[in-house]
C-alpha cells in the first residue's frame, strides 16, 4: 500500500511537469524564426535539464518517500507486532483475570461453603454439646435412679407399691383388707351386731420383670407377690394364697411372628385384658379391695397359654389351666369323695375348702378383636369334675364294695366389651359369663357343684355380670361398678323325702335371725347360727371411689383413694324364709408406687 502511494505521487508530479505551459509563449510569436529556433532549442534543453533535475529530485523524494514508507512500514510492523504482543499479553492478562475471577468465584463459593460448614459445625457442636449434656444427665440419672437393671444381657425391672390401707365394715367379717362377699352375715349372727375396723399394709406388693432379646424372639419372666396369705388356712381355690402370697410367677417366649407362649401361675385367660390377649394388660377394677368387686370373673392359677397376634387387630389364645372343685351340699349321705378336706371351708359352705382330686385341667379359649374402636372378647371354658361314689355306704352293712368314679363336664361362655369415650377420658366396660360349674371364677366364690342323694355330682348353673365406668385425668381417676353373681337352685329329694343338694326349699332357715351364745370352745368366738342353711342365691355389689395422684413422675407415684361398697347377699327360700345379709364398707388407701 505504501509503494502504490509513492508511485502514484511520482506519476502526478511527472504529468504536472509535462502539462505546464512553456515560459514566454507570447514572446515567441514575435521573435525571429532562427533565433526563436535556437532559443526554443536551448529552452527545451534547459527545460529537459530542469525536468531531469526535477525528476531526479522527485526520484530522490520518491526514494526518500519509499524509505520513509519503509521506515513507517517497519514501524507499523513493529507497532503491529507490539499490538499483537499487547493483544496476546492482554489475552493472557484477560485469561489470567478470568482465571483469577473464576478462582475468586470458586474461592467465594468455597469460603461461603466453609462459612456454612463452620456455621453448621458450630450448630452441630452446640447440639452435640447439648445432647451430650442431656445424655450425661440421663446417664447420671440412670446411674443414680435406674428404671431397670441390666445383668448379662437381661433387663430386670423391679416394681410394686407400698400401701397403708384401712377398712371399716358395718358388720364384722373377721377379714383383713380383702373381703369375703359370700360370708356377709345374716341378721342373727353376732358379727352382724358388731362393726369392725382394720388397718393393714399387707396388700403391699413386690414384683420383678426380666426380659432378654434373641434374634427373633423375646424371652422373659415375671414375679409378683403380696402379703395377703392366710397362713395355715391357705387354699388354692382361687388365688393360691400361700405365705408369702404368690400372685404371679411365669415365663414367656414372644416370637416376632406373633406367636407367644407363656407358662406358670398367671391371670386366667378368662380375665379381661385391655390389649389383645397380652398378659400384664388385665383390665382389673380400680378398687382398693383386693378381692375386687362382685361380678368380676378371674382366677390366678397355673396355666400354659399359647396366643397368636394377627396384625394387632385380632388375637386368638388357648390356655390349659389348673382346675378345682368348690362344693356345697346339705343333707347328703357320706357316700362321696371329691378330695382331701382343706382349711378355710367357710362358715356356711362346709365343703368349700376341698383340695379336689382333679381329673383334667380346665381349657380356656378366647378371641379378642380391636376393630378401631373398643376392645371386644368372646371366650369359653370347659371343666371336668369327678367324684368317687360308694353305693353301699348307706347299706345295712356299709362297705366300699362296688365303688366307682363319676364324672361330669361343665363350662360356660362369656363376653367382655370395653370402649373409650370423651377423648379417652371415659372408659365403659361390660362383662358377662354364664354356664355350669363355673362359680369359682366369680370373685364371690360361689360353689360349682353339689351332690345328689346317691352321691353323684350335680353342677350348679351360674351367671356373672359386671358393669364399670371410669373417668381418667392426669391426677384423678373416678370409678363406679355394679356387679352380680348368681347360683341356681340345685336341689333333690332323698329316699326319705328330705331335701339334699343346694338351695332346697326344704332346708331350714328358721334360725337365721336368732343370735346364739359364743363358741363353747373358748368363749371368745361367735357361736354358729342354728337352723340356718342360707344357700346364696345371688350376690350384688355397688362400688364407687376415686384415686388422686399427688405426684406421678420419674420418682414414682404417690396416690390416695377412698372407696365405698354396698353388698347384698340374697339366699334361696327355705323353711323359715330367705334370710338376707347386707354390708356397708368404707376403704382408704395411701400408696407409693415404684417408678
Amino acid at each position: 500500500m505504501k509503494r502504490v502511494t509513492a508511485v502514484a505521487l511520482s506519476f502526478v508530479l511527472t504529468c504536472g511537469a509535462f502539462a505546464a505551459p512553456p515560459q514566454d509563449a507570447g514572446k515567441a510569436t514575435t521573435a525571429k524564426p532562427k533565433s526563436a529556433k535556437k532559443s526554443a532549442t536551448s529552452s527545451v534543453a534547459k527545460d529537459l535539464q530542469d525536468m531531469k533535475q526535477a525528476l531526479e529530485a522527485q526520484q530522490q523524494q520518491i526514494q526518500q518517500l519509499r524509505q520513509d514508507v519503509q521506515t513507517r512500514d517497519g514501524r507499523i510492523q513493529q507497532l503491529e507486532q507490539k499490538v499483537d504482543q499487547n493483544q496476546a499479553a492482554a489475552s493472557q492478562a484477560q485469561a489470567k483475570a478470568d482465571s483469577a475471577a473464576s478462582q475468586a468465584a470458586q474461592q467465594d463459593q468455597t469460603v461461603s461453603a466453609l462459612k456454612t460448614d463452620v456455621t453448621d459445625l458450630k450448630s452441630n457442636a452446640t447440639n452435640v454439646a447439648l445432647s451430650l449434656q442431656e445424655e450425661q444427665k440421663k446417664v447420671g440419672e440412670a446411674i443414680e435412679s435406674p428404671l431397670a437393671l441390666h445383668f448379662k444381657g437381661i433387663t430386670i425391672t423391679p416394681g410394686g407399691f407400698l400401701a397403708a390401707e384401712t377398712v371399716w365394715r358395718q358388720r364384722a367379717l373377721a377379714a383383713d383388707i380383702n373381703s369375703s362377699f359370700n360370708s356377709v352375715p345374716f341378721p342373727g349372727a353376732t358379727q352382724s351386731q358388731m362393726s369392725e375396723f382394720f388397718g393393714s399394709g399387707r396388700q403391699s406388693r413386690v414384683s420383678m420383670l426380666a426380659e432378654g432379646k434373641l434374634k427373633d424372639v423375646k424371652i422373659g419372666g415375671y414375679f409378683e407377690a403380696d402379703f395377703l396369705s392366710s397362713g395355715t388356712t391357705s387354699n388354692n381355690n382361687q388365688s393360691n394364697s400361700y405365705t408369702m402370697r404368690q400372685r404371679q410367677v411365669w415365663g414367656q417366649a414372644a416370637f416376632q411372628s406373633g406367636w407367644t407362649v407363656t407358662g406358670g401361675q398367671m391371670w386366667s385367660l378368662i380375665t379381661e385384658t385391655r390389649k389383645g390377649t397380652d398378659i400384664r394388660s388385665e383390665a382389673l377394677p380400680l378398687t382398693i379391695d383386693p378381692q375386687y368387686t362382685v361380678g368380676f370373673s378371674w382366677a390366678r392359677q397355673y396355666g400354659l397359654r399359647v396366643t397368636k397376634n394377627f396384625s394387632n387387630k385380632a388375637w386368638v389364645g388357648i390356655s390349659v389351666e389348673d382346675p378345682q372343685t368348690t362344693l356345697t351340699a346339705h343333707g347328703n349321705a357320706a357316700n362321696t369323695v371329691v378330695g382331701s378336706a382343706g382349711n378355710s371351708g367357710g362358715t356356711y359352705n362346709a365343703f368349700n375348702g376341698n383340695y379336689a382330686f382333679n381329673k383334667a385341667p380346665d381349657l380356656v379359649a378366647k378371641l379378642a378383636v380391636e376393630p378401631g374402636w373398643g376392645h371386644f372378647e368372646i371366650f369359653g371354658v370347659a371343666s371336668q369334675f369327678r367324684a368317687r361314689i360308694f353305693p353301699n355306704a348307706t347299706a345295712a352293712t356299709p362297705s366300699a364294695a362296688g365303688a366307682f368314679n363319676d364324672s361330669k363336664t361343665g363350662g360356660g361362655f362369656g363376653v367382655n366389651m370395653r370402649g373409650s369415650l370423651a377423648n379417652k377420658h371415659v372408659d365403659v366396660g361390660i362383662h358377662l359369663l354364664g354356664g355350669n360349674g363355673i362359680g369359682r371364677y366369680g370373685t364371690g366364690g360361689l360353689s360349682e357343684a353339689t351332690v345328689h342323694d346317691d352321691g353323684t355330682l350335680a353342677l350348679i348353673r351360674s351367671y356373672q355380670g359386671l358393669g364399670t365406668i371410669e373417668w381418667h385425668s392426669p391426677h384423678l381417676d373416678l370409678y363406679a361398678n355394679y356387679g352380680l353373681e348368681y347360683a341356681a337352685r340345685t336341689a333333690f329329694l332323698n329316699s326319705a323325702g328330705k331335701g339334699v343338694g343346694y338351695g332346697s326349699p326344704l332346708f331350714a332357715n328358721t334360725g337365721c335371725s336368732t343370735e346364739t351364745l359364743p363358741s363353747a370352745a373358748n368363749g371368745f368366738s361367735p357361736g354358729a347360727l342354728g337352723s340356718c342353711t342360707g344357700d346364696t342365691r345371688n350376690l350384688q355389689e355397688g362400688t364407687v371411689g376415686f384415686w388422686y395422684k399427688f405426684y406421678n413422675g420419674p420418682k414414682g407415684r404417690v396416690q390416695f383413694g377412698p372407696q365405698y361398697s354396698y353388698v347384698v347377699r340374697n339366699t334361696w327360700t327355705g323353711v323359715g324364709g330367705n334370710p338376707k345379709g347386707t354390708e356397708n364398707m368404707f376403704f382408704t388407701s395411701l400408696r407409693y408406687y415404684l417408678p
